[in-house]
Parts: C-alpha cells; sequence; structure tokens
C-alpha cells in the first residue's frame, strides 16, 4: 500500500483531490442500501418490503458505529505516515487487523444470540418478524466482512488514499445489485435473497482489497506486526471509542425523531421519513469535509505542520458553508418537488416539504462541527467531538423535537429547526475547545 504524502502541496488541492473519491464512494454507499428496497419492492409484497427495510436500518446503526471505530485506524495511521515513522504504521496496522478481528468475532456471536430480541425491539409487525430474523441472521454471518472491509478502507484513508475504498464499493454495488436480481428476482428468495446479496457481495469486496494490498507492498505487516501492543490499541481506541459512541448516539437520536413524528400519524411519519432520506444524501459534502480533514489533518499533525491543520480545517469549512448557504436557498424554493421525487401523496409532499424547508438550514452548520470534529480527530482529541454531539442531542435534538412537535401539531417546520439549533450548540462548543486548545498551546 502506497502512502500518498498530504504533508505538502496546495491544501484545497488535497482537500479536493482526496474527498472526490469519498464523495463518490459515499454515494454508492447509499445506492448499495437502496438497491435491495427497490429490487424488493419490484418482485416482493409489503411484508417482505418492510423486513428488508427494518433489517438494513439495523445493519446500518452497526456499520456506522464500525466505521467510527475505524476512525482510530485512519488517524494514527495518518499520523505515523505524517510523521515519516514507517515502523510505526506498520504496527498500527498490524494492531488494527489483530483487534477487529477479535472485535469481529465478539460481534458476530452477541448480534446473532440476540437477534430476535432485536426485532422484538425496534417493534417489528408481525407480518415481517420472519423475514427480518432471516434477513439479520444471514446479515450477522457477515459482521467478519463488513468490518474488514472498513478497517481495509480506513487504512488506505491513513495512507492518504481515498480512491481504492471507492474502487472497493464500486464492485460491492454492482455484485449486490447482479445478485439481487438473482435471488430476488430469478430464485424468489425475497428478504433471504436480499440478505444473500448484500452478505456476498460485501465478501467479494474484501477478497478483491486483499488481492489489490497483496500487490501494493510499501507497508508489508509480518506476523510479529499482529502482536497486540498496549500503546498502539490504547492509540487507536482512544480516537475511534468517541467517535462510535458519538455516532451511534445520533443514530439513536434519528430514530427517537422518528418515533415522535410517528406519533402524529402516518402523513407526517412519511415525511419525516422521507426527508430523512434526501437529508442522508445532501450531507454528503459535509461527510466528505469530515473525512478529509481527519486524514490530511492527521497526515500534517504528525509532520508537526500544526498551520497546515488549521489551513484544512478552514478551507474545509470554506466549501462546506458555501454549499450549505446554496442548498439552503435552493430548496426553499424546490422543497416540494423533492420531496415528490419519492411520493406523490400531496399531504406527505406539503408536510415533507416544510419540514425540509427547515432541516435543510443545517446542512452548512453541521458541516462547521462536521469540520471541527475532523480537526480534533486529527489532533488526537475526538472526545471533544463526542462532547458536542451528545450535547446538542441531549439540549436540542431530541426534546425540542418533542416539544416542537407537541406545541405545533399543524406543521412539521418547527421540528425541522430543532436539528440546526443542536448544530448551533455543537458550534459554540467547538468554538470554545478550539480557543481553549491555542491558549493551552496545544498547536
Amino acid at each position: 500500500m502506497e502512502a500518498r504524502n498530504l504533508t505538502e502541496g496546495g491544501i484545497m488541492r488535497n482537500i479536493i483531490s482526496f474527498s472526490l473519491p469519498y464523495l463518490l464512494s459515499y454515494f454508492l454507499q447509499i445506492l448499495y442500501g437502496m438497491v435491495d428496497l427497490f429490487i424488493i419492492g419490484q418482485y416482493c409484497g409489503v411484508a417482505s418490503i418492510t423486513a428488508v427495510s427494518i433489517g438494513s436500518q439495523v445493519m446500518h446503526m452497526l456499520s456506522v458505529i464500525i466505521i467510527g471505530l475505524a476512525m482510530g485506524t485512519t488517524v494514527v495511521v495518518g499520523q505515523a505516515i505524517g510523521a515519516k515513522n514507517n515502523k510505526r504504521a506498520v504496527a498500527v496496522v498490524g494492531n488494527t487487523i489483530s483487534l477487529f478481528m477479535m472485535f469481529a468475532l465478539f460481534l458476530t456471536v452477541v448480534l446473532l444470540a440476540g437477534a430476535e430480541g432485536i426485532v422484538s425491539l425496534v417493534k417489528t409487525p408481525a407480518e415481517a418478524v420472519a423475514g427480518t430474523k432471516t434477513y439479520l441472521y444471514i446479515c450477522f454471518i457477515g459482521i467478519p466482512f463488513i468490518v474488514a472491509y472498513n478497517i481495509i478502507a480506513s487504512i488506505f484513508r491513513g495512507l492518504g488514499d481515498s480512491k481504492s475504498p471507492m474502487y472497493f464499493i464500486a464492485i460491492a454495488c454492482v455484485a449486490n445489485i447482479l445478485l439481487d436480481i438473482l435471488f430476488i428476482g430469478i430464485m424468489d428468495l425475497d428478504a433471504t435473497g436480499a440478505a444473500l446479496a448484500t452478505t456476498l457481495a460485501q465478501t467479494l469486496c474484501v477478497i478483491i482489497s486483499l488481492i489489490m494490498i497483496r500487490k501494493r507492498r510499501a507497508i508489508i505487516v509480518h506476523r510479529s506486526d499482529l502482536k497486540p501492543r498496549h500503546e498502539e490499541m490504547s492509540a487507536i481506541l482512544k480516537i475511534g471509542i468517541p467517535v462510535a459512541l458519538q455516532d451511534g448516539f445520533i443514530q439513536v437520536s434519528f430514530m427517537v425523531i422518528t418515533v415522535i413524528a410517528n406519533l402524529r400519524g402516518l402523513n407526517d411519519a412519511a415525511a419525516v421519513g422521507v426527508v430523512e432520506k434526501v437529508i442522508g444524501a445532501l450531507f454528503i459534502v459535509p461527510s466528505a469535509m469530515l473525512s478529509a480533514v481527519s486524514a490530511i489533518g492527521a497526515q500534517n499533525y504528525g509532520a508537526g505542520k500544526m498551520d497546515r491543520v488549521k489551513s484544512t480545517l478552514w478551507n474545509a469549512m470554506g466549501i462546506t458553508v458555501t454549499y450549505g448557504i446554496i442548498l439552503a436557498i435552493f430548496i426553499q424554493f424546490t422543497a416540494d418537488q423533492v420531496v415528490g421525487i419519492f411520493t406523490d401523496d400531496p399531504n406527505v409532499i406539503h408536510s415533507g416539504g416544510q419540514y425540509l424547508r427547515s432541516y435543510i438550514l443545517d446542512t452548512g452548520l453541521a458541516g462547521i462541527h462536521f469540520c471541527f470534529s475532523g480537526f480534533f480527530c486529527a489532533c488526537g482529541y475526538s472526545i471533544i467531538s463526542f462532547i458536542h454531539n451528545f450535547a446538542s442531542i441531549l439540549l436540542a435534538r431530541v426534546p425540542l423535537s418533542y416539544l416542537f412537535s407537541i406545541n405545533y401539531p399543524d406543521t412539521l417546520f418547527p421540528m425541522g429547526i430543532a436539528i440546526p439549533i443542536g448544530s448551533t450548540i455543537s458550534i459554540i462548543i467547538c468554538v470554545g475547545f478550539y480557543l481553549w486548545m491555542k491558549r493551552k498551546g496545544k498547536f
């Protein structure tokens, strides 16, 4: 695996060249997640669609947590590469493999044992229980491959390479589509077929990525590098655990908001569900900037080039804020049309348009604290990212969504406002920590 030097050259050029492949990867992941639902919707009934929908939501939450943990590897490898400490980079990669192998096996056993409880916890409709259980059992068996893909991607990004993960997910996406058609359309396996397609596509992705790793030998891991070392594992977990907890809590908060919307009736529940999908796609730029700042910042932090770390932060923030402002203005005039892409129900379109017009204000605001989160992770302070996200969830997103839902039963616009208010709290906390770090001479 060849390391790309991100400690030299133009900051903006590095950000763009790193983030563009990430943007495409993110898009492919969204497509990957939608393929199962789309194809099963063409061939199967409501029960199968519901089973895949619920199962994929559970798997998405698990994937987000795994990606958060893997962020620790991206940052620590990046810091080692920036410091030109190839020996430590190899040790981190080796310890990542050992750590996540143990984690994958443990997670697989726990999830298989708790599958029925999970199905019950998420209030699965009776007609979809059997299909959801089967979907989760098959996907849980494939957990080692999901973990493997994400740690491989995290290693590549730590080396400054965001293109290879894009190729891997593209291969998985194509394989998933073909396997869905085979298992669901031809073999009529319903939710079972969707789970098999997802698991086998992920397995193929891992096999191909391992082949590529063997061909690119800038970092060669020996058996001795797999021996657990307290220093390396502590460094990975110090960054990864707060990010994983942060992302996990965010997913839980989205589920709580969905429950709040469900209590308002079918139309509002559908409207919130559609808008959440739209927002997930539109947040592609802030998410790419978080990844870019983390990876580029980590290398420059390791090289002791704090001016470049800060410059990366401000340049990325400029990109995402500009994007957020343009998008917010555009959506004010097109919200109903955007929601209408997913439904032709006029009530859902009206409610969804209200919710989207206020929610979209969060794009630019979230972009600011996303970039700060990347900066803090790059500097080894991912706990700050956890603190500000947890505070925004606890103080604004969930309680304000509930209060606005109760006090404004005829419109979803106030509920949407709760999200950007939460991001504003995050920004205030981020700025406070940034100034504290500056005053303490941390950079």
